[in-house]
């Protein structure tokens, strides 16, 4: 056959185009090389598709007639990409190891962009007038609230006037809402310092008459309507310490020369802790060796727990030793009673508002009292009366929620132990367990049980949507935003008469009963 011209032998058709011929073509197509007259060049006619075989064939021809290198060269590299040039060309880039690659599209200035929006929406846009925006505007908040308002980037669609004034509306809104949360909390910072600085003066002028007209006068005033009410109160933290042990008093007749020698004896023991004691000095002790080995540990081990987020009474703070000594102390004084869990905190509430001798003795004689010491010694029949006590005015003030617990079967000791047990303290703010703690020395054991009715009448309404589990839990651990003011004016609405009896005659009636059941239960004698 004869030989077709190298001019039709390409490689480009045989449907296999490389990338150069592409660009070619793309750069063809661009708007840049457009000629002045506007009309667009013909477009050359793609070549034509053919078969297989035929191609094959024209290959093998084009291979006998010239040599593989010219066939390459000629159709990867043609001539037409030497005579393409832009005719406008910006200024090329940079790149790490020489030139990019000159931009091709320029960006659009913002004037440009405008019009065309313009032309396509059929709407013209005016900017509203400096001085209207953001004038005698008295509150600005800190934040981008304000960005609203803007205009938008020279490469955006700028406002509508609608748009603008929805902005508008939208930011005074906003102001509008921050200026009131603003007004809102000023008041409410307001009103807590007046609160403050009214309770500071009550605080003072409370101080000054107890410093000059009770404590001078104790017996005589003590119980007094004038000093209650004042004690209801609460108790001027400078005169606490020494009303409280008035209040306690001292019926076990410990001195300070008591508590150095029992001191003295815990320190001795903390030195031989690891040493065994001999069997007479254990029975003359009333407990063993290893009762006093646990109390000591345990000791060490509640110290640690007391009031930790005040980081006085943990190992290196300036009260660690001194509650450390009181409990210690203790310890000996009481074998019969030992170390229980829960007396760490009652020894820290009084380090922190009394001295070290004289807080001994108020611990030992607060512990020594009935209700402190049925719990202390888990004195299990004891306990179950003051609990029975307490359900009776349970459900004299509080019906509808005692019928609740008792629908879950769930008994005042699953809550009223650890209240009882840390008189408060572990459970309540500080200074909150603190203001119970001023009423209790003035109304005894009763008060105890009565600020636990105030408890739950105070979450009575949470309690009644709860399930056991979570009525535990919620009482273990109550809320920290508890105020004293809640607190008490709850405390206050709980009646402590059942049928014209008061706590004191409720309790001796459970107590009479329990020992008439006991006689009708004992034995009868032998013939």
């Amino acid at each position: 056959p004869a030989a077709l011209p190298p001019a039709s032998l390409g490689f480009t058709d045989v449907n296999l185009y490389s990338r150069n011929t592409y660009e070619v073509s793309r750069r063809r197509s661009a708007p840049e090389h457009l000629p002045h007259g506007g009309t667009p060049p013909a477009e050359p006619a793609p070549p034509p598709q053919e078969p297989t075989e035929r191609a094959r064939h024209r290959v093998g021809i084009a291979g006998a007639g010239s040599s593989f290198a010219e066939f390459f060269t000629r159709n990867f590299f043609t001539k037409r990409t030497k005579e393409l040039k832009p005719a406008v060309q910006s200024a090329p880039g940079w790149k790490l190891f020489g030139k990019v690659p000159p931009r091709e599209n320029l960006p659009k200035d913002s004037k440009i962009i405008q019009q065309e929006y313009e032309a396509r929406t059929g709407r013209m846009y005016k900017p509203p007038l400096p001085s209207a925006r953001r004038k005698n505007i008295e509150f600005e908040p800190l934040s981008t609230t304000a960005l609203i308002l803007e205009d938008r980037p020279a490469n955006l669609p700028a406002k509508s006037v609608e748009e603008a004034l929805r902005h508008r509306q939208e930011y005074d809104e906003m102001v509008a809402e921050a200026k009131k949360r603003e007004i809102k909390e000023a008041h409410k910072r307001k009103k807590i310092m007046r609160e403050r600085f009214k309770q500071e003066e009550n605080i003072a002028s409370a101080m000054v008459i107890w410093v000059n007209e009770i404590l001078p006068n104790w017996e005589g005033m003590r119980a007094t309507r004038r000093v209650r009410e004042l004690w209801w109160q609460g108790l001027p933290p400078s005169v606490r310490g020494k009303v409280w042990s008035l209040a306690v008093g001292n019926e076990l007749n410990i001195t300070p020369e008591l508590y150095e020698i029992f001191l003295s004896r815990a320190k001795e023991r903390w030195k031989s802790f690891s040493e065994t004691s001999s069997e007479n000095d254990t029975e003359d002790a009333g407990a063993s060796v290893a009762d006093r080995e646990a109390s000591l540990e345990l000791i060490k081990l509640d110290i640690s727990r007391t009031f930790p987020s005040l980081y006085i009474f943990q190992k290196g703070g300036p009260y660690h030793d001194l509650l450390h000594s009181v409990l210690g102390a203790y310890t000996c004084y009481r074998p019969d009673v030992g170390y229980v869990q829960g007396m760490s905190f009652i020894a820290a509430v009084l380090i922190l508002n009394l001295e070290e001798a004289d807080a001994f003795i108020a611990f030992a004689n607060l512990l020594n009292k009935p209700c402190q010491l049925a719990f202390f010694r888990v004195d299990h029949s004891m306990m179950l009366k003051y609990f029975a006590a307490f359900e009776v005015f349970f459900e004299e003030n509080l019906p509808k929620l005692f019928l609740h617990f008792k629908s879950y079967s769930l008994t005042p000791d699953i809550y009223l132990i650890d209240w009882i047990f840390t008189l408060y303290s572990k459970s309540l703010p500080l200074d909150l367990a603190c203001r119970v703690w001023d009423v209790f020395c003035r109304d005894g054991e009763e008060f105890l049980f009565r600020t636990g009715l105030g408890i739950l009448r105070l979450y009575e309404d949470i309690l009644l949507q709860m399930d056991f589990i979570h009525i535990a839990q919620f009482l273990t651990k109550l809320p920290e935003d508890i105020t004293s003011e809640k607190l008490f004016s709850c405390i206050a609405a709980i009646q402590m008469q059942n049928s014209n009896k008061k706590w004191a005659q409720v309790f001796a009636s459970l107590m009479k009963d329990n020992k008439e059941g006991d006689k009708n239960h004992s034995p009868a004698p032998k013939s």
